[in-house]
């Protein structure tokens, strides 16, 4: 039965049902993803739902970093035609006000458990749409939203309970579908390009009465495949921002960061300076399923009703040592200096990696790190 209770509705884009996408790649996703960020840095956690028509699989995650652990549920079933009301086992999201309010729900699984209410500090904002091509095929083709907000409720972890409210979390989310790798690998024939080695950083902060999105990403060159900066104001405006210029802190002997200044101008040609500042970090491929992810990877078939738990302890080298492979979240303290002297506080998201060389960076191959010598 291809039919669901959102055909009653007139919204389709092709001469299909709803939830038959047009895409017949395999890959076709529809992911929500939000963090939970305690602005002083006791705790984060990474969270996100999937669906995937074509691999016929549904699944969600909640990540919680808390002190030196980062520990993780997984769920998966079988997809199913309700998209109404997104749901993965003891997984929920009840669309209160669209684009406005999300409740998120985990009834208790594998000793993890979480209640929260999303509040949008900002209207969404649609991003640029995000592509990327191997030499014979499509990797990604997405188109995203992303939203700056704060969150109340709690999050368990074994009888822990971290309590969140709205005026101690940050948080931001994105709604993103298209295409990008997910399920399992298929066969590969005679080998594509090779990643080469990529850059990435994403900065959705929120301030007193704007909010800023910055997307970058480049090749091991610098090559920049990917670009967006705006500042989006409470009343309205959306100002571009160009003439960006990042320079990333880097812990010694590692690729993580701790800090960060970025340059940039407005039309007029006033030049900004933002500096972030880490608070706590979570390498999003322990344990939330995206790439270089040794437990799970989004999309793969785990029979139904799945769950599972992980747990990664970050004061373990061997673990750590897998950072390097991974894009890494941060919540982060951020200032914004205007060239009048204009000072704006924020807070929020800062996400970065790099993996493979990136020679701007200093990074030459897949093991240099900050500060050192390539690791043995």
């Amino acid at each position: 039965m291809l039919l669901s209770p959102l055909d009653e509705y007139p919204i389709h884009q092709t001469p299909a049902p709803v939830t038959w996408p047009e895409p017949s790649d395999r890959q076709f996703y529809d992911r929500s993803y939000f963090n939970v960020l305690d602005r002083g840095g006791r705790f984060m956690a990474l969270t996100g739902i999937g669906y995937y028509p074509r691999l016929g699989v549904k699944d969600a995650y909640l990540v919680v970093r808390h002190g030196d652990t980062q520990t993780a549920v997984h769920l998966s079933d079988a997809i199913d035609d309700d998209r109404l009301h997104p749901t993965v086992n003891g997984y929920r999201i009840d669309v209160v006000e669209p684009l406005q309010e999300v409740h998120l729900t985990l009834a208790p699984t594998e000793g993890m458990s979480a209640d929260l209410t999303w509040r949008g500090a900002f209207p969404a904002a649609l991003e640029r749409p995000h592509s990327m091509l191997s030499r014979r095929r499509v990797t990604l083709d997405a188109c995203r939203f992303a939203q700056v907000g704060t969150w109340s409720g709690w999050i368990d972890v074994d009888g822990e309970r971290l309590e969140v409210d709205h005026d101690t979390s940050v948080a931001s989310r994105d709604r993103s579908w298209g295409i990008r790798p997910i399920g399992e690998s298929e066969p590969q024939g005679r080998p594509d390009d090779a990643l080469q080695g990529i850059w990435w950083l994403y900065l959705p902060l929120t301030f007193d009465d704007h909010q800023l999105f910055l997307i970058l990403q480049e090749d091991a060159d610098g090559q920049r495949s990917l670009y967006d900066c705006t500042r989006r104001w409470a009343d309205g405006r959306v100002e571009q921002l160009d003439g960006v210029r990042v320079e990333i802190d880097y812990t010694p002997g590692t690729r993580i960061p701790h800090g960060a200044r970025i340059e940039f101008l407005n039309r007029a040609g006033d030049r900004s300076t933002l500096a972030l500042e880490s608070k706590l970090f979570a390498p999003i491929a322990f344990g939330a399923g995206y790439g270089g992810d040794p437990t799970w990877a989004h999309g793969t078939w785990k029979g139904e009703k799945f769950s599972e738990r992980v747990h990664f302890d970050l004061t373990d080298p061997e673990v750590m040592a897998r950072a390097a492979f991974s894009l890494i979240d941060h919540v982060c303290a951020a200032v914004t200096t205007d060239a009048d002297g204009t000072v704006h506080r924020g807070a929020g998201l800062f996400e970065h990696g790099v993996i493979g060389p990136h020679h701007p960076s200093g990074f030459r191959d897949w093991t240099d790190v900050a500060g050192g010598a390539p690791r043995p």
